[in-house]
């Protein structure tokens, strides 16, 4: 990345960022960094599918992996709580997701660099973007518009809806169904802002990594 990256975009605290201060820093001519980020690689679909096993497995590999902002922001607003969740206030939370993911994309960008291997995300922007559409809420088009800027590596990986393997916890209230549903959405919602979305089938998570990695060609079969 440039050596002259604007000071205020380095460490972004993703933790305590506000809407207006996200909106003003979009606005700066600092959007210019904001491009299609080609190594970034985002893992999605429903919730309970393995994701974040795979991740896992990924990062013991050698791999930067994010972790993805939802349970984060959950734990958050329980400890405190907050009204930030899924189950009282969506709208709310659904801003939370937003300007969190966001921010980590930003922060991503410069505390990485093009010519390092892939960085895999647990989730991207558009999951939240899933949500919004799937409990039909509103948010500032402003904020939404901004976070469509934000573009990761054009192959994007989903992990289908596995029942077998499927179980909910404190954080994780969603049932079979709307957990099928969930999938739908988010497949949807890629393919609709132009992702080539690939499924990666249900095996090991060994396997499951292979796959990916071929995919990307870091590995031969």
């Amino acid at each position: 990345m440039p050596d002259n990256t604007p000071s205020h975009f380095n460490h972004l605290s993703i933790y305590n960022l506000q809407i207006d201060t996200f909106l003003c820093l979009l606005q700066d001519d600092y959007i210019f960094y904001m491009d299609t980020t080609t190594h970034f690689i985002v893992l999605t679909g429903g919730p309970g599918v393995g994701k974040t096993t795979v991740l896992k497995e990924l990062q013991k590999q050698g791999f930067k992996t994010v972790p993805e902002e939802a349970r984060r922001i959950i734990k958050e607003q329980l400890d405190s709580n907050g009204d930030g969740l899924p189950w009282k206030n969506k709208a709310y939370y659904a801003k939370l997701m937003l300007i969190a993911s966001s921010a980590r994309f930003v922060n991503e960008t410069y505390d990485s660099s093009p010519l390092q291997p892939y960085v895999f995300f647990d989730r991207g922007i558009p999951d939240t973007l899933a949500y919004i559409e799937m409990e039909d809420l509103i948010l500032e088009e402003k904020l939404l518009e901004e976070a469509k800027l934000h573009r990761y590596y054009n192959k994007v990986f989903i992990l289908p809806p596995w029942k077998e393997i499927y179980e909910n916890d404190s954080e994780r209230k969603q049932t079979w169904e709307e957990a099928e549903a969930t999938f739908k959405v988010m497949k949807k919602t890629y393919e609709h802002l132009g992702y080539e979305v690939i499924e990666i089938p249900k095996t090991t998570v060994k396997q499951r990594c292979q796959f990916i990695l071929e995919t990307l060609g870091l590995v031969h079969p």
